[in-house]
């Protein structure tokens, strides 16, 4: 098989990223945020199906907007409830590298999900760097051998 058409050669799963409920609060998502240094985290409902992706901007300009900052209201506020200004958009298992490559470029992650629609990981921009790395590394030495 052509790992270059293999998603689950990149995938980092579920079990390994940080993510957050739409029911998580504001205080639970920040924090989770800085524990992690995430400036973007995806969004799952209880269920497991991707929702769409926060951003640090997201909540500043909330904050900013809507809320007198307050830490312990702050706690109180569901993310559900915080417009997202753009989402990070999935991929299913099945889609071509090409394409998950393209998204990447924008994106640095790709959430995944399988035939269900269930979140069940990333593919992150770093992963795909760092395969191409190698493989050209590896070119590289195999040209200078020859």
């Amino acid at each position: 098989m052509d790992v270059q058409s293999n998603i689950l050669f990149f995938l980092t799963p579920k079990e390994e990223v940080a993510y957050v409920y739409a029911d998580s609060s504001l205080g639970e998502t920040m924090e989770k945020m800085e524990v992690f240094r995430y400036t973007s985290i995806p969004v799952l409902r209880r269920s497991g199906e991707y929702l769409g992706t926060l951003t640090e901007g997201d909540l500043l300009w909330n904050i900013k907007n809507h809320y007198h900052f307050d830490y312990e209201n702050a706690k109180r506020v569901k993310i559900s409830k915080l417009p997202r200004y753009s989402d990070n958009m999935a991929v299913t298992i099945s889609t071509d590298m090409d394409e998950v490559i393209t998204k990447a470029m924008e994106q640095n992650f790709v959430p995944v999900e399988d035939d269900r629609g269930m979140f069940i990981g990333i593919v992150t921009r770093r992963n795909i760097l760092q395969y191409f790395k190698e493989k050209l590394e590896r070119s590289l030495r195999d040209f200078h051998i020859a």
